[in-house]
């Protein structure tokens, strides 16, 4: 495994397979290694990124806003969505420079959560590397598709 997994925090994941098609979002808090909860969910039509952006939103509106814990995502895309642009469109009356922002309403709600819960950090991990909690979210993220099978 490369660097450290962490032992607390909230980790996130999303999936769609196909991509668009059918997908699931997952998350679990844990603290040193205790599950303190966890929240998983589908939609038959959907992308990667909207799954990724519902974990991130259920991560954030599951936490009391006096948390101070971070957020962990293995999506660099949504990670820097609210950290760096979301902010500049937000200022730009949410346009963006060449187009439309694509699952804006999940950003807008993303970015009340996020500004709700001020000492909550967010930052990306990489996924696949053997982060025991990132895993778990993954797995969380594509049971659904395991019910549909069996």
């Amino acid at each position: 495994m490369r660097g450290h997994s962490p032992d607390t925090g909230v980790f996130t994941d999303g999936s769609a397979s196909p991509n668009p098609g059918p997908g699931g979002w997952g998350v679990v808090w844990v603290e040193r290694n205790e599950v303190l909860a966890e929240r998983s969910g589908h939609e038959p039509r959907t992308t990667n990124n909207r799954m990724e952006l519902m974990a991130l939103i259920v991560a954030f509106e599951m936490l009391p806003a006096e948390s101070a814990l971070t957020v962990y995502s293995d999506s660099r895309l949504c990670v820097d969505t609210v950290t760096k642009w979301a902010p500049k469109w937000e200022r730009k009356g949410w346009k963006k420079d060449g187009g439309e922002i694509k699952n804006l309403e999940l950003v807008q709600r993303l970015m009340v959560a996020t500004r709700a819960r001020p000492n909550v950090r967010l930052e990306w991990i990489a996924a696949h590397v053997g982060h025991r909690w990132n895993e778990h979210a993954d797995g969380l993220a594509t049971a659904w598709m395991d019910k549909r099978r069996g």
